[in-house]
């Protein structure tokens, strides 16, 4: 029989996974470094996967970039693949729903520095005090990590890795909220940090992480 239509991917409802959005960002760096596509459309089709929440929202994102007889598949259809190799430590938590953790700096101070890991949603409070997240050598638990940042009366600063993009959505009243250095170098193959929350009279500054040159 003729013209048939064509069998729609039943497994386009499921939900994504985080090794679903990996699989999808190394076909996109591959498609970079060839040259199939420019710079902004990497990064337009780049948010479009960290931004999606079903398989069949993944799909389009490739389709036009997969290698003749090997589609992009999703986890669940396909062999887990070897861990991402990028400069940046990204490992899956083993409870997703408990990737949360609280800073609190009040009239005093917090750190976070050394091997810790980011978990996929940070909340940080600095009222009359500092938070300090120095995420230089830490390992992130999710391709894409949220911090919320409140800083009344006091201060946070968070530096990222080499390579990390930072999105910054927060803003400051009487205060400031900003990003210094760094996004011109961003690795595909990094955690975005998406930066959110408030500064008032206050300040909560990100920067990258640039090591010291030697003599």
């Amino acid at each position: 029989m003729e013209n048939l239509p064509e069998r729609q991917n039943p497994h386009a409802h499921l939900r994504a996974s985080d090794t679903d959005r990996d699989q999808v960002v190394e076909v996109l760096r591959d498609a970079l470094m060839s040259g199939r596509l420019s710079q902004d459309e990497h990064a337009e089709r780049l948010e479009q996967t960290l931004n999606a929440r079903t398989l069949g929202e993944l799909e389009p994102i490739t389709v036009d970039l997969a290698i003749p007889g090997q589609p992009f598949r999703p986890a669940a259809a396909m062999p887990v693949p070897a861990p991402a190799t990028g400069r940046v430590p990204i490992e899956a938590p083993a409870n997703p729903e408990d990737s949360f953790e609280l800073v609190v700096g009040i009239f005093g101070g917090s750190e976070r520095k050394g091997r810790w890991r980011v978990r996929r949603r940070t909340n940080v409070l600095a009222m009359f005090g500092g938070c300090d997240l120095d995420m230089s050598n830490a390992i992130f638990e999710g391709r894409e990590v949220t911090v919320y940042a409140f800083a009344i009366f006091g201060g946070i600063d968070i530096v990222v890795p080499q390579g990390v993009e930072i999105r910054n959505q927060g803003f400051g009243i009487m205060g400031g909220y900003g990003v210094s250095g760094g996004q011109e170098e961003i690795d595909p193959t990094a955690p975005v940090v998406v930066l959110k929350g408030l500064a008032l009279f206050g300040g909560v500054g990100a920067k990258v992480f640039k090591p010291k040159k030697k003599k």
